[in-house]
């Protein structure tokens, strides 16, 4: 309820402030509302399991909830790599930032994150529910590719190369544009010749590369390495961090010294 109310006023303070009708604060409203939309996808049905004596979930909604948490991971991924470019126009180039950062443009660059989220996790999705199971329980609270994986009836090695392959892949296309744009952004505060001007420059940044090193951190920890190097045990620990606590965290670290 927490994580829900918060995203939901961000949105609502964003879209009834004029001072807040920037790219910046667009793409932000994007982000709250994809937290909204990843929360529920996994929330809702791990308070029902902690509820319910019968811990259940059908195969379609199994499967269904497993593409919306990967859809909605890579969306994330990519929005985090346009607002690091919004970042990056900020500073570098502040007096063509409303040419280049037109509302065309912000508005092409989100369509651009959802519409580029959806093929590189169907084809996986569909897959995996093709892939015959030999028990229908799975050692986890939500339907994660790694429990599925387990379950299965045939050898599952050349899917979990992919999908090791696919998952470096999506972290690295919107991290390496991230990064190069946040060395730009600190190399050109670092030039800026008052400290005051550094301190404010900072605190723009300041937020979003909080979330950032946050979202990148827990992905590469449970993604992008070689599979089944950790427990399930303590993978559904680590999934707790990253299905609930940080989509309850963004709106807090957003909203807290974020001056432009």
């Amino acid at each position: 309820m927490l994580t829900t109310t918060g995203n939901i006023i961000i949105i609502f303070l964003i879209w009834t402030n004029n001072h807040l009708q920037t790219p910046m604060y667009f793409s932000l409203s994007n982000l709250s509302f994809l937290d909204i939309l990843f929360t529920t996808t996994i929330a809702p049905k791990l308070l029902a399991c902690l509820l319910e004596e019968r811990k259940t979930i059908s195969f379609s909604g199994c499967i269904t909830q497993t593409y919306f948490y990967f859809f909605l991971g890579t969306v994330e991924f990519i929005l985090l790599a346009v607002m690091s470019f919004d970042h990056y126009v900020a500073i570098r180039n502040p007096l063509h930032y409303t040419i280049i950062m037109n509302s065309r443009v912000c508005l092409l660059l989100v369509l651009g994150c959802w519409v580029g989220a959806f093929p590189s996790v169907l084809c996986p999705t569909i897959v995996v529910s093709r892939l015959p199971y030999c028990t229908e329980e799975i050692s986890h609270f939500f339907c994660d590719i790694t429990p599925l994986l387990q379950v299965a009836c045939i050898d599952t090695c050349f899917i979990e190369r992919i999908n090791f392959l696919l998952s470096s892949l999506v972290v690295l296309s919107s991290l390496v544009p991230t990064t190069v744009s946040y060395t730009y952004v600190i190399s050109t505060i670092l030039h800026i010749p008052s400290t005051q001007g550094q301190q404010k420059a900072f605190s723009t940044c300041a937020s979003h590369i909080t979330v950032i090193s946050i979202a990148y951190g827990r992905s590469i920890f449970m993604y992008v390495r070689p599979n089944q190097s950790y427990s399930l045990d303590f993978e559904k620990v680590t999934a707790v961090l990253t299905t609930v606590v940080t989509s309850f965290l963004n709106p807090f670290i957003y909203s807290l010294r974020n001056k432009r």
